[in-house]
């Protein structure tokens, strides 16, 4: 991503992985479609690949894509399994886990939700919700149970329920008259503690009778779903497989525990660390890139099928573990996160550094265009991500707000990348926003970034990234508290979902929404602010899709929630009029159910509310 050295190589061998330059060549790393392949299976129908980018290299095949796990894994075991020794300190999880005068510049625009109801991060790109509508039909999901309704008429009207096999805990897409159901599933792989990922589709084409369609198991945990048109992909993340590990004691010294447990890891197979579909790999070897990085061992894999023909699928993949995964309308980037940590020497008894980062995170885009995923550019940026809110892509530029690590400083930055000869290289770099501080939240424009800081007070920092070159900063405002979400509600204001805090200490007292004025960006105020109880906390914070917003009535809707035992949840209704907030509210729902209210925006201004009890509609006047 930037023009900072390469991380230090991992143990890969030149006869284990063929190396590819980086500069464009034909075909590109792009998905197969059909059954896994196997050593003997003919190269894909688009030709062998050649990866154009940083950091990565392509298995010359399956056994040489094996050989590669085993070799940057064995370097992780210990005489206790993976990287778990008694004298061992971790902090991170690069074993397991990789664990958001007036200015020139645009002002920002008002967000609406999907055409689904769904509040998302990036318009034309949906996102799975507990609830979908089309405006005249409402499905829901509660309890493993698809239920439909008709939300036509002056009443919801309850129209049929379907149980959803093999699904617990699932999230739902809806592409016409198709529901794409998808959720875990436990034992994919014989293991009480692993996930599996299984995908049911439903022909709603009659709701008052709805038939179950294809049913697909994967046996990797599901990081994500996006759905672009009527093309749906999945972001699937295997980490380091289970295996019987030996542990060190009296009896079985350290030195041969540990070449046990090595052995273990030079037994494994491809089925150890690719993901596998209805009992057949997933991935072909050759859609797989392997970085030549330290990032966490693992496999991050990217499938994507039309709603309609489910098992007709393609997927790529990229030989580290990641949960982070931004989409755009025409690009996937995965991120992994940097990590530290300490680990024992093997000729000693003592901990010692282990050097498993430098405090950059690898990158690395795709192209999306119908089900095809195409890797076109890696790299890697100083500085950890918080989340997928903390990306954007614009205009062919990545751009990132950054926290610090030890790469950096003890602040945070905005920076711009963009795709060069498959490479993704830093343009411009603004450092030293909210030093000592961490990102609390982010929101993209065309050619702005508000980033908001958070250690006693929330800086709201305002960044124009005309000039992509240099991000320059035009404003900022330090008030008490912290906005975690940020919505545009018009040009000029911005609705700021949080936490009050006090300004000494940095205690937070409460949920708060706050109204921003930002028609001078070298000068953003805060114009008023609604206080919710003690102790309450705001589900727009930590899941945007619990806020709504209504641009014709002008109108907000989120979720606010006080209490663990005895929890009581509130829809906040939300009135900007010019420089003031009114604010009423309303007991919705109770206990864990809190979490699952979703308000979705129908046509002629009625609102639905979807509840544990069931849809009701909400007077917005």
């Amino acid at each position: 991503m930037t023009t900072s050295p390469h991380l230090r190589p991992t143990l890969v061998t030149a006869g284990v992985i063929v190396a590819v330059t980086g500069v464009f060549a034909a075909g590109v790393l792009t998905g197969a479609r059909g059954p896994s392949a196997r050593d003997d299976a003919p190269p894909p129908a688009q030709g062998p690949f050649h990866l154009v980018g940083h950091g990565l290299e392509a298995a010359g095949s399956c056994d040489d894509l094996l050989e590669a796990y085993q070799e940057r894994a064995l370097p992780l075991v210990t005489a206790w399994g993976w990287g778990a020794g008694r004298d061992e300190l971790m902090a991170g999880d690069s074993i397991a886990r990789t664990q958001a005068g007036a200015s020139t510049a645009p002002a920002p625009s008002a967000a609406t939700s999907s055409a689904t109801g769904t509040n998302v991060q990036e318009a034309g790109v949906d996102e799975p919700d507990l609830a979908k509508t089309d405006g005249s039909a409402l499905v829901r999901v509660q309890d493993g149970t698809l239920v439909a309704h008709d939300v036509a008429g002056a009443e919801p009207v309850e129209l049929s329920r379907l149980r959803l096999p093999g699904l617990r805990d699932a999230e739902i897409l809806l592409v016409d008259d198709t529901v794409v159901a998808l959720g875990p599933t436990r034992g994919a792989r014989d293991s009480a503690h692993e996930e599996g990922t299984r995908v049911v589709t439903v022909d709603l084409t009659d709701p008052t009778s709805p038939e179950i369609g294809a049913q697909t198991t994967y046996d990797a945990p599901l990081v994500t779903a996006r759905l672009h048109g009527d093309v749906v992909r999945l972001v699937l993340r295997n980490d380091l497989p289970e295996l019987d590990f030996r542990h060190a004691n009296q009896v079985l010294g350290e030195r041969f525990t540990r070449w046990s447990n090595r052995k273990l890891v030079r037994e494994t197979t491809l089925a150890d660390w690719l993901p596998q579909v209805d009992g057949e790999q997933a991935v072909d070897c050759a859609d797989v890139a392997v970085p030549d990085t330290e990032a966490a061992v693992g496999t991050t894999t990217t499938v994507a099928f039309t709603a309609d023909e489910p098992t007709r699928r393609t997927s790529v993949a990229v030989a580290t573990a990641t949960d982070l995964a931004y989409f755009s309308t025409d690009r996937l980037h995965l991120a992994t996160q940097p990590s530290w940590s300490w680990s024992r020497d093997d000729t000693s008894s003592s901990a010692v550094p282990s050097g498993g980062s430098d405090g950059r995170s690898q990158l690395y885009a795709f192209a999306l265009d119908a089900t095809d995923t195409t890797f076109v550019a890696a790299g890697e940026v100083e500085g950890g991500l918080r989340d997928r809110w903390s990306m954007d892509s614009a205009d062919g530029l990545l751009r990132l707000a950054v926290g610090p690590t030890i790469a950096t400083g003890n602040f945070n930055s905005v920076v711009t990348l963009a795709e060069e000869d498959g490479h993704l290289v830093e343009r411009g770099r603004l450092d030293k926003l909210g030093v000592g501080e961490e990102i609390k939240a982010v929101r993209w424009f065309d050619d702005l970034a508000l980033v908001v800081t958070f250690r006693q007070t929330d800086p709201l920092y305002a960044v124009d990234l005309t000039d992509p070159g240099d991000p320059t900063l035009l404003g900022e405002l330090k008030i008490p508290g912290f906005s975690e979400y940020l919505h545009p509600i018009g040009p000029n204001r911005i609705l700021g979902i949080g936490q009050d805090a006090d300004p000494r200490s940095g205690a937070t007292r409460g949920a708060q929404t706050a109204l921003f004025g930002v028609t001078d960006l070298t000068s953003p105020k805060r114009l008023d602010t609604v206080s919710y109880p003690k102790f309450s906390v705001a589900g727009a914070a930590t899941d945007p899709r619990q806020f709504t917003w209504l641009p014709t009535e002008r109108v907000a809707l989120t979720v606010v929630s006080k209490g663990w035992e005895g929890r009581t949840g509130w829809l906040s209704i939300i009135r900007p009029r010019d420089h003031r907030l009114t604010e009423t509210r309303r007991e919705v729902e109770y206990g864990t159910d809190v979490d699952r209210v979703r308000i979705l925006p129908l046509p002629d201004s009625r609102v639905a509310l979807v509840t544990g009890d069931g849809v009701t509609f909400v007077d917005v006047d």
